[in-house]
């Protein structure tokens, strides 16, 4: 696919690895609409940001605990741009729990926000895409997914289901709508970390350093590309999965 002109939805996409996947999608040419909860001021500096840059960004508020919101930014997207063509699926939420602890309300907000919104988003961006355009929808994934361990138990059982759902969402809207999944690793520091801490941890990966968030956009942007990788996860983590 040929990204100019073309209109992307980035959930969480004013902060952290989302606002990189907005702005990447930017260079190349591509309008987006960036979704966010809470973060109405980056959502607007990261829009002021595209517009100088030349390409054109609206800022969508929707709360993605409520799937009913999490449908509505497609239409409103539709609404400014008058179509979208690319879903990506980042926003999640990594909070604590083990088995010990997970508590009923815990799991229900990581099902809630890591995989029931974007499994209803999918389906309201494929039924706008319909049968005749492309499309391309990109999961952010873990690298935990795949070799899930007896941490953030809720994160990664949905982390799993998102992978699971990236290929099941493959073979459904295929020829047309390609779907993809990326598993980042050591990328951003976890909330209430700082850059230290993921260093810290840098020596238990193979290429013995943290990636970017750059490295995830370009990803990204390879997926996007592409009219022939369909149901792919794609693991950018230095090794670490391994």
């Amino acid at each position: 696919m040929n990204l100019d002109g073309k209109v992307a939805i980035v959930t969480g996409g004013a902060v952290r690895l989302g606002r990189a996947l907005s702005l990447a999608l930017a260079e190349q040419g591509a309008r987006v609409a960036i979704h966010y909860g809470s973060s109405a001021g980056p959502a607007e500096a990261a829009v002021g940001e595209i517009k100088t840059r030349g390409s054109d960004a609206i800022a969508i508020q929707a709360d993605l605990s409520r799937p009913g919101e999490a449908r509505s930014i497609v239409e409103r997207a539709v609404d400014h741009f008058g179509q979208v063509d690319i879903l990506v699926n980042s926003a999640a939420i990594f909070e604590p729990g083990n088995w010990h602890d997970t508590t009923e309300a815990n799991w229900d907000r990581h099902f809630a926000i890591n995989l029931k919104s974007p499994f209803f988003l999918s389906q309201a961006f494929a039924a706008q895409v319909g049968r005749e355009r492309a499309g391309h929808i990109v999961n952010i994934a873990d690298w935990r997914g795949a070799r899930p361990g007896p941490d953030h138990m809720a994160y990664t059982l949905t982390k799993a289901a998102v992978i699971a759902m990236t290929r099941s969402l493959a073979l459904a809207l295929a020829p047309n709508i390609q779907v993809n999944a990326i598993a980042p690793g050591l990328i951003l520091p976890p909330p209430g970390q700082d850059q230290a801490y993921l260093e810290s941890k840098a020596s238990q990966v193979p290429a013995q350093r943290v990636g970017s968030p750059q490295e995830i956009a370009n990803a990204m942007i390879f997926l996007l590309r592409s009219d022939f990788v369909t149901g792919d996860l794609i693991f950018v983590t230095g090794g670490e999965h391994l």
